[in-house]
């Protein structure tokens, strides 16, 4: 019933439409790109020599799909064009970043743990964070198609991307994810087609599901109470992957969704339909 509500919202949304996500040409957001008819059709393109998504729009026109790092500063940057007959750069696109500014969020932890790890904290979390970006930063080719997308559970999404986060009244790494208030145990479904890449309990993250949606674009949802997957299953939109939780990090029951482009984590709110709504 969960998968077959999913596919009815995603045909109600237009799933099934060649679309491309919306752009927002801000640190954490998508530039999109339109590529020259005249250059070839077996070309790679790159941002800060990592690859960038290639889709074909409604009308069979290329664009490239830049995800915009949260760190990057405002001004001029390009992207790469190279030829994969040997001709190392055969063009560059140029594009310009504007500025954002994020809101700060202030929280409180009971456990103290989660703001000041211990050594054998730290050693994990550094363990665990190389193996989430080693994911991130793995290229799997697949069609020039942007795949559809729509919210993985029911809920409230806030606008928490970006936000610079102090726990305890400290600083630490922004928020580069959105959050999705939900009752424990409520299912979780894959919000694209993919292959889950990776599956663990992490320290911050908890229990974790990460899913290559194909040429360097990845979901990852955390807190799970369960996991439903494994590494190296097929998913399509809707099917589905775990139960909301609150492990790892968190204050209570609720779906941390982070989504990554060419290694860059977006807001996922771009990538979803503008009347998106959860399944």
């Amino acid at each position: 019933m969960m998968r077959l509500t999913a596919l009815l919202l995603g045909l109600l949304l237009g799933s099934n439409v060649i679309a491309l996500p919306r752009e927002s040409r801000v640190p954490g957001g998508i530039a999109l790109l339109p590529l020259p008819a005249s250059l070839p059709a077996d070309l790679q393109a790159t941002l800060d020599g990592k690859p960038v998504f290639i889709a074909k729009g409604p009308g069979g026109e290329r664009h490239l799909v830049v995800g915009i790092p949260h760190a990057a500063l405002p001004g001029e940057s390009q992207v790469v064009i190279s030829d994969r007959s040997g001709q190392p750069t055969i063009a560059t696109l140029p594009f310009t970043i504007a500025d954002k500014q994020y809101p700060e969020q202030h929280i409180k932890l009971r456990d103290n743990k989660h703001v000041h790890p211990g050594p054998e904290e730290l050693a994990r979390y550094e363990r665990e964070a190389s193996e989430q970006q080693a994911v991130y930063r793995a290229y799997t080719p697949s069609p020039a198609i942007w795949p559809a997308f729509i919210q993985p559970t029911r809920g409230a999404a806030n606008a928490s991307f970006g936000r610079k986060r102090f726990f305890n009244g400290e600083p630490r790494a922004p928020h580069l994810g959105m959050d999705i208030a939900a009752p424990e145990g409520q299912p979780v479904i894959a919000p694209a087609d993919g292959v889950v890449a990776r599956t663990g309990d992490y320290f911050f993250n908890g229990r974790t599901v990460m899913i290559d949606h194909g040429q360097g674009l990845f979901s990852m949802l955390c807190h799970l109470r369960e996991i439903s997957v494994k590494t190296g299953d097929r998913v399509r939109q809707g099917d589905l992957v775990g139960a909301v939780g609150k492990t790892g990090r968190a204050t209570g029951p609720h779906l941390h969704w982070t989504v990554s482009l060419n290694d860059a984590r977006i807001d996922p709110l771009l990538v979803l339909p503008a009347l998106a709504s959860a399944p």
